[in-house]
């Protein structure tokens, strides 16, 4: 295995570093989602890069869960700095 793997929280928020390091110490939630996406993207680059076998289905099954825990991260960050605007309820 390579010693960068890649896909890691701080290669997908390049220039968020510091609300990514505020978040993981001061919000159980955000460290959770952290936790579980740092485990589930070594999974993926572990079965990529050939150490552990998985089935095609097993490992798309592993980048859906991937991506929905980097959506979940993404709006907590963009929220840690205020760039969201939420939206408008609708009737």
């Amino acid at each position: 295995m390579s010693a960068h793997t890649p896909h890691e929280l701080a290669d997908e928020f390049p220039h968020d570093a510091d609300v990514l390091h505020r978040l993981k110490l001061g919000d159980a939630h955000f460290n959770s989602l952290a936790s579980r996406y740092h485990a589930v993207n070594r999974a993926i680059h572990r079965i990529e890069s050939e150490i552990e076998p998985a089935s095609d289905e097993y490992t798309e099954q592993l980048k859906r869960r991937r991506l929905a825990l980097l959506d979940e991260i993404a709006l907590m960050v963009e929220r840690a700095e205020g760039r969201f605007a939420p939206e408008t309820a609708h009737a």
